[in-house]
């Protein structure tokens, strides 16, 4: 019988329980609205479903108790039958979805058998094919030993019957000698003449002394029997025994690495095997591939192995984003198979490092910077990022960054949490330490590489130390970022065109410079003394505080009589202007109007010792860009 017609069989007889559980249902359920409504009961029977240990239905009668003669408990006889009717109902509910449960299994388990049977199927027509191949070689080959005896045979034959006919000429004409000597000697003894007689019986008798000398060889030339040696089938008992032997396996194929396939310390490995092959256990062998060894080093990394029964195995204890070769071999009763082509492998890289000192953002943007903490190049980099305040998880994901640095747009006025994990063939790295962007206003830190030798930066990135003091020559470190003559350092502002707003904190008697300027600026020239800069200048005077304003060292003439401590800088690009405000008293100082061809960063100098605090990361206020 087939086996959907053995599935079809069993289902139709489940669902046709299932259909006569139902009717009785209905039944019953009509049966207790009947009793409910009759004036006068009579003794009767309730039928009750209960559910037996085989887990099959059975019904069992009970008797109802006999009605109070007066009637009194009639309403409490209607609630019994509602209570047992909706008891009845649960049952038949709780029975049709176990019912239903096991037709599901039922299902399940019809669906491996199938599978099964299709397995056993394929093995079968695997093996009978394998049996068919051994019984051609194997007539094959008695096909050709039998040609070539039936050849040798042949000529055989044809040696001995030309030997034959050889002899067989030699005795016709032996005989035919001897037919003749007789004749002539009939012939002489009936001639009647004497003298003719004798004249002629001498030469005859010459010639039968001749005859008789000549020896006729009466034996055969060539035996009766054939050669029959006995024939070589040694080849045809191996192919024999090899129905019955195992053959070694054949050389397994290592399938390439799949993607998300590691993890930091594992690789995930396949492969695959030919189909007619029999094995009983793998053995997978791997090594770190060390690119700085050289190729005639003889200190090649360590081979490592692992035995599995199964066509995938997972190796653990490896090094992060590291490279690895493996290959494997297949083993039965038989051999060891030849040794598979060699794969490269790749676990999943270490989690990147976010640079939080040299992250920046704005009020639409961020520029997040980190290294990779991997000593072999990863694919990509994906940054995630959430927003505070929400229920949780990724908010948006930004995937296949190729470099150690990612420009993200986002909304402003907001807070996000923000990390970075590397990729490569493996998989995802776990993820980086989670920093805080905040899009209130603009933010960024000092950039240290571009201070002059005179400058100390706080710990934090945000205040700037000209010491009294002076530093030898030889401890001024100078390269092409430091400044060298005006005691200045840049800002890492974003490099997003818009709006940008930050403010500076200076003593009364602290002369600065403050302003903005191109990366490339001169860092041999003073801050406002060429066309790549653009800043307030404070000096002091004995008589008064005189404030500049900068640029190709020209300053218009303005006098600012209240002297600000905190000065506000607000920067447009779109309008061209970068303006100064005195922030305690809400009031402007200057604009510059002047067209950015390239981004511009903040820049701070000190032309007396003193300190100069940068606040950052604030909201602009409503006057900053009226």
């Amino acid at each position: 019988m087939d086996l959907y017609d053995i599935r079809g069989g069993r289902l139709d007889v489940i669902t046709e329980e299932a259909e006569h559980q139902e009717l009785s249902r209905e039944l019953t359920m009509e049966s207790s609205r009947d009793r409910g409504r009759r004036a006068t009961r009579d003794v009767s029977t309730f039928q009750r479903f209960s559910v037996d240990t085989n887990e099959s239905l059975r019904f069992e009668p009970c008797e109802d108790s006999n009605p109070s003669p007066t009637g009194a408990e009639d309403g409490h006889d209607d609630d019994d039958d509602v209570f047992k009717e909706e008891e009845t109902e649960n049952e038949i509910n709780t029975t049709r979805n176990h019912l239903q449960g096991k037709v599901a299994e039922m299902e399940n388990f019809a669906g491996h058998l199938e599978e099964i049977f299709l397995t056993v199927e394929e093995n079968f027509g695997r093996q009978e094919q394998h049996l068919e191949q051994h019984y051609n070689d194997v007539l094959q080959t008695l096909s050709q030993r039998y040609d070539e005896r039936a050849a040798g045979l042949e000529e055989e034959k044809k040696s001995k019957l030309e030997a034959l006919y050889n002899q067989l000429l030699t005795c016709g004409r032996a005989l035919d000698a001897s037919k003749e000597l007789i004749e002539t000697a009939q012939e002489i003894y009936r001639s009647q003449d004497k003298r003719l007689f004798l004249k002629a019986v001498i030469p005859n008798i010459k010639r039968i002394e001749e005859f008789a000398k000549e020896e006729t060889d009466l034996t055969l030339s060539t035996p009766l029997e054939f050669n029959t040696p006995l024939a070589d089938l040694s080849h045809v008992k191996t192919m024999m025994d090899s129905i019955n032997v195992v053959p070694a396996p054949s050389a397994p194929v290592i399938n390439p690495q799949m993607p998300n396939s590691a993890t930091q310390t594992s690789l995930r490995v396949c492969w695959s095997l030919f189909s007619d092959d029999t094995v009983e256990y793998y053995e997978l062998y791997y090594r770190p591939v060390l690119e700085d060894t050289p190729a005639d080093s003889t200190c090649t990394p360590h081979v490592s192995q692992v035995k599995v029964k199964e066509t995938h195995c997972t190796v653990t204890d490896l090094l992060p984003n590291a490279q690895y070769e493996l290959w494997v071999t297949a083993t039965n009763t038989t051999g060891i198979s030849p040794a598979s082509e060699k794969a490269l492998y790749m676990t999943v890289p270490s989690a990147p490092v976010i640079k939080q000192r040299e992250c920046t953002s704005s009020t639409e943007a961020a520029l997040i910077r980190w290294e990779s903490g991997n000593t072999d190049p990863v694919d990509s980099y994906t940054v995630e990022l959430s927003q505070m305040g929400t229920d949780g998880g990724i908010t948006e994901s930004i995937v296949a960054v190729p470099t150690c640095q990612c420009l993200i747009q986002l909304q402003t006025g907001r807070r996000y949490l923000v990390s970075v994990r590397a990729v490569n063939i493996g998989g995802p790295s776990n993820r980086s330490q989670v920093i805080t962007v905040s899009t209130t206003g603009t933010f960024f830190y000092l950039l240290e590489d571009t201070a002059h030798p005179c400058l100390s930066i706080s710990e934090d990135g945000f205040t700037m130390f000209y010491g009294d003091e002076e530093l030898p020559i030889s401890a001024m470190a100078l390269d092409g970022d430091t400044f060298t003559r005006c005691v200045a350092v840049l800002g890492d502002l974003i490099p997003v065109r818009g709006r940008h707003y930050w403010e500076v904190e200076v003593d009364d008697g602290t002369e600065f410079r403050i302003g903005v300027a191109y990366e490339d600026t001169e860092r041999s020239s003073y801050l406002g003394a060429n066309s790549t800069s653009w800043c307030m200048r404070h000096i002091l005077t004995p008589s008064r505080h005189k404030y500049e304003f900068l640029h190709s060292g020209r300053s218009p003439d303005l006098r600012i009589t209240v002297n600000p401590v905190r000065i506000g800088v607000a920067l447009d690009y779109e309008r061209g202007t970068l303006s100064f405000f005195n922030v305690d008293l809400e009031q402007h100082l200057h604009t510059f109007l002047c067209h950015f061809r390239n981004y511009v960063h903040p820049c701070f100098g000190l032309d007396n010792p003193g300190a100069l605090t940068v606040h950052n990361g604030i909201e602009a206020p409503e006057y900053a860009f009226i």
